[in-house]
């Protein structure tokens, strides 16, 4: 009597999640990688805010597949990925045609949260890789600049108020690659140098990608977070040809409440991108987030402490150099002075909390 070979098992279906906030540059990167081979489907969504309905199309290198309208609960990314995407990728996946699956989700969607919410339902398929794309030729004015998503019509729903400069800056920092159209030589690739990590795979044409490399491999979420994190912040660097500069502001000393608000504008104002984190001495438990791109600054309450006092450190990236000297001063001015450092911790015990409309209220946990 002859052994029964057990049916073998399918691997997962490679997922690569592609980020923007161009949809033109969005849709020519999908379709370009689309038109490498019949076993791939583009699963794109796009966002009508004001009535919380996403459109899901399902695209091949023929056309259209799908075009279905998706009620919402909740206008968030979580929910949407959660409630729609995560069947359709279960539901796609088990077509045996279907050898790879591009995820586009709405613009400027961040894809920390993406990944995040779809990370635990993998099965059938596997997440491969997180993309952003962007144009090298207005790079500076995306990252740096003060238009909001809003002005752009690319916020993700009512409320958000998010700068295009966060919103860019964030799908860049977790990307696993970056794609971005235009000239090497741009100034806005000398500035993305500047704010990508050295594991990080620089593309240069919306053409130079293949589908393999978008699909082959496993994404590293862990990777993703680590670049996203105030804590772990690192200054990396980059050419400077085009005068882009990035400065590496670190102190043992924390921020002093006062002279933080009343040097903000001049620490993160202009067109500066700006990550790290900080403390005060009246919350010694506590590890601040700051985050700012195009003029925008958020402050944040964001961790607790261990057993060791925090630190403050800020890297900082600009492209006038004027403003690279007004930052340095700006971040001095605004530590407390080894005079008020000698005095240590006591005579901040009951001190009003300047911060409290900024970082939540004192007593409560982060």
């Amino acid at each position: 009597m002859s052994a029964i070979s057990p049916k073998p098992v399918a691997p997962p279906v490679p997922v690569a999640v592609i980020t923007a906030i161009d949809p033109v540059l969005r849709d020519v990167l999908v379709g370009s990688l689309l038109l490498e081979g019949e076993g791939l489907l583009a699963l794109r969504y796009e966002v009508d805010h004001e009535a919380a309905t996403l459109r899901r199309l399902v695209v091949a290198a023929d056309g259209v597949r799908e075009d279905e309208l998706v009620k919402l609960d909740h206008p968030c990314v979580s929910c949407a990925m959660r409630e729609d995407a995560v069947p359709t990728l279960r539901r796609l996946a088990e077509r045996r045609e279907v050898d790879g699956i591009l995820l586009a989700p709405p613009l400027s969607a961040d894809p920390a949260t993406v990944v995040g919410t779809l990370h635990p339902h993998q099965g059938d398929w596997e997440l491969a890789s997180s993309l952003a794309v962007a144009a090298s030729g207005t790079a500076r004015e995306d990252l740096l600049g003060d238009d909001t998503l809003a002005e752009r019509g690319a916020q993700w729903a009512d409320g958000d108020a998010r700068s295009v400069g966060e919103a860019l800056a964030a799908q860049l920092e977790h990307a696993d690659l970056i794609v971005l159209d235009g000239d090497p030589e741009d100034p806005g690739t000398e500035l993305v140098e500047h704010l990508r990590a050295p594991e990080q795979r620089l593309l240069h044409g919306l053409h130079a990608l293949r589908a393999g490399e978008a699909l082959d491999g496993r994404h590293d979420r862990a990777a993703g977070l680590r670049r996203r994190d105030a804590r772990l912040v690192e200054p990396y660097g980059g050419p400077t040809r085009h005068g882009t500069w990035t400065l590496d502001l670190s102190s043992t000393r924390p921020f002093h409440p006062e002279r933080l608000l009343e040097n903000i504008e001049d620490l993160g104002g202009g067109e500066l991108r700006g990550r790290g984190r900080f403390w005060v001495p009246d919350r010694p438990d506590s590890i601040c987030q700051w985050d700012g791109a195009g003029g925008q600054v958020s402050i944040g309450a964001v961790w607790r402490a261990g057993r060791d006092l925090p630190t403050t450190r800020l890297v900082v990236t600009g492209i006038h150099p004027a403003d690279a000297e007004r930052v340095r001063l700006a971040f001095g001015r605004s530590l407390l002075t080894e005079a008020e450092w000698a005095e240590g911790l006591a005579p901040w015990l009951g001190a009003p909390d300047r911060l409290a409309p900024w970082l939540g209220e004192r007593d409560a946990r982060v």
